[in-house]
């Protein structure tokens, strides 16, 4: 057998190099090219997208001299029926012209679900399905109503994941090439000799497509190419997963897949958190993160082939899958990922771990909006200067602004004896009244930012009242429309009832009062 794997991965190899070549000099030829017509587009010059033509004829054309070999020599059988051939080969071939079609007349994203959901329901009713997953539900097995949108879920997920990175000349097929030998070595130890010789054919064919791929690409994968190649490793390595262990057949695969499964797990919830569509195209892959960092196109690429490479290489350590070997994989995968996602400094998922931090701290936005909403409702009472100074500073002890200056026409010339509080007038501004945080300075623009409130009440200006805060990272933790709705009004009302009782005190006659007093007593 080895002789027969070895013979199919040089002739799949080479039938690949031929026929791609003519495939690209056939569709420049004939113009059949794709001009970079959309934003994420990265290739500068028109070039053929059906390259997977190539690579899918190749494929059959190697199968088809292994089945000759088989039947010339019985040393060469692969247990190749036409039942197990039809059940990979006919839903392979439905994605295959999906994908052509898609490459001529670009189909809805739905359209392209649906086809690829009937290829999945195939690949189930000839047997090749996901009944349990060891990993999560321990070894319990799910109905056939259950397993079969899992593993049209599957289909789903592989097929459209490399479809969705093949964004970078050479990116999509190197990754699918490591992807391939992973399957191949775990398909080799379960003893499924033929999905060890489809997945060389398969190896063998992307390959020969590579050597007009590496950046710069020649002719590209197209739909029909990256669509075919993630779906026969999908359906590849269910087959294997019917003569391997549970654990085996489940986890390397989402293992070795992991780039592309890492890339559309990533679109789809940055998309989401952003408010956008999820199918919608932009240019926010890893692959573009990293041009954006400085690395050439050849670089990003490299750099991506190496963390397939090390994905392809922890899959392989779940052959021996034991507790301790599946945790420290789980280890090493959420570390790498979680600093990879970090280092590519995407803003959505910035955005969502400062809601996170902010949640984390609701009880002291809690603490801060009760303190403004307790003094809005205390200032709706006051008619007290002194009062209305101490229910302020009370307010925003506790909150996070460091500062505020409380400008006021009719504001007295001492400053109420209220801590941290003082009024301040240098002869050529109106004077306000400043309150900072125990122990702080006053805040330069340079190194603060302020609000500002106009106090009106009754439709008469009572004064402004800007408040500050210095440049920090933590956010502010503080409900700010508690600041801009009812409080300026609250606060405004309060200083018009202070300046209208100073006004009775001052202009009321002295001894005035005891007088009435003694008249009505009397």
């Amino acid at each position: 057998m080895t002789l027969l794997y070895l013979g199919i991965f040089a002739i799949s190899l080479l039938l690949s190099f031929i026929f791609t070549r003519y495939v690209r000099d056939l569709a420049t030829a004939r113009n059949w090219v794709a001009a970079p017509a959309l934003d994420h587009h990265l290739h500068l010059q028109p070039l053929p997208r059906l390259g997977g033509v190539a690579i899918y004829v190749a494929f059959l054309f190697s199968l088809a001299i292994a089945l000759l070999a088989s039947y010339l020599s019985p040393r060469f059988d692969f247990g190749a029926t036409p039942k197990a051939l039809l059940s990979i080969l006919l839903p392979g071939s439905l994605i295959f012209l999906l994908g052509v079609y898609d490459d001529v007349r670009p189909v809805k994203p739905y359209v392209k679900f649906a086809v690829q959901a009937i290829a999945g329901a195939i690949l189930f009713a000839f047997g090749l399905r996901i009944l349990d997953l060891p990993v999560l539900f321990l070894r319990h097995q799910f109905p056939w109503f259950l397993g079969l949108p899992i593993t049209i879920l599957w289909v789903l997920a592989i097929t459209n994941a490399f479809n969705l990175i093949d964004g970078l000349d050479g990116l999509a097929a190197g990754s699918a090439l490591f992807s391939t030998l992973v399957v191949f070595v775990v398909a080799l130890i379960s003893h499924s000799p033929l999905v060890s010789l489809m997945t060389l054919a398969l190896a063998g064919t992307i390959l020969g497509f590579l050597r007009f791929n590496f950046n710069p690409a020649t002719i590209f994968l197209g739909d029909c190419g990256s669509q075919f190649i993630g779906f026969m490793l999908s359906a590849l390595a269910l087959r294997g997963a019917q003569k391997a262990p549970t654990i085996i057949a489940v986890a390397i695969p989402v293992v070795s897949f992991g780039l592309p499964i890492l890339e559309t797990t990533l679109s789809i919830l940055r998309r989401f958190i952003a408010g956008r569509p999820v199918f919608t195209g932009d240019r926010e892959h890893i692959h573009h993160k990293l041009l954006e960092h400085g690395l050439s196109h050849r670089q990003v690429v490299i750099v991506l082939y190496a963390v397939s490479a090390m994905f392809a290489m922890l899959s392989l350590f779940l052959l021996w899958p034991t507790g301790s070997t599946l945790g420290l994989v789980m280890a090493v995968l959420g570390t790498g990922i979680w600093l990879g996602v970090q280092r590519l400094g995407y803003l959505e998922f910035g955005e969502l771990r400062r809601v996170a931090q902010r949640t984390m701290e609701q009880r002291q936005i809690f603490i801060n909006n009760l303190a403004v909403r307790r003094a809005t409702e205390e200032l709706k009472a006051t008619r007290d200067f002194e009062q209305l100074c101490r229910i302020l500073v009370a307010a925003f002890s506790t909150n996070d602004f460091d500062a505020f200056d409380l400008h006021w026409p009719w504001l007295p010339d001492e400053a109420p004896p209220v801590e941290d509080l003082q009024v301040i007038s240098n002869g050529h501004t109106q004077p306000c009244l400043r309150w900072k945080r125990a122990g702080g300075q006053h805040l330069p623009a340079t190194t603060s930012w302020s609000l500002t409130l106009d106090l009106l009440a009754a439709g008469r200006h009572m004064g402004t009242m800007r408040m500050y805060r210095r440049y920090n990272e933590r956010d502010l933790q503080l409900d700010i429309n508690l600041l801009t709705s009812v409080f300026p009004s609250a606060l405004a009302e309060a200083m018009d009832r202070a300046v209208s009782s100073s006004i009775v005190e001052d202009i009321r006659p002295p001894g005035k009062g005891s007088d009435i007093m003694a008249a009505h007593a009397g």
